[in-house]
């Protein structure tokens, strides 16, 4: 199972800027989409932005173009980069990994979390 490690979070005021990355265990080049997720407090999970292995991206209904996600397969790392940031941005962001392309295997693996509050 493909182990995922969230870094970056932090307190920021509103309209700075903040890079999130994600480190997977093993070749993220098998792993058929990457995603960013968040939770604010007493709300559900969201998408944040999802990239997959042809490099297509999609970001969620809540987030504009402020956010930018990217991945390195050499470093085998997911980066999300946020800028203007604003209150509701605030929240723990997960890094998840969907599926096993090479392997046709699912995997639902989800990192710990790194907690990014925006103060007004």
């Amino acid at each position: 199972q493909v182990r995922l490690v969230e870094s970056g979070g932090g307190f920021v005021q509103a309209g700075e800027s903040l890079r999130l990355s994600c480190v997977a265990s093993e070749n993220i080049f098998c792993i058929n989409a990457m995603a960013w997720y968040r939770q604010a407090p007493g709300q559900q999970r969201e998408l944040v932005a999802r990239i997959t292995r042809s490099g297509s991206r999609v970001n969620g209904d809540s987030v504009d173009g402020r956010f930018t996600i990217s991945k390195d397969r050499n470093k085998n790392t997911v980066d999300l980069q946020m800028n203007s940031l604003k209150p509701e941005d605030t929240g723990v962001y997960y890094c998840n990994a969907d599926r096993n392309w090479c392997r046709d295997l699912p995997l639902d693996a989800w990192g710990q979390g790194t907690l990014v509050t925006v103060s007004s």
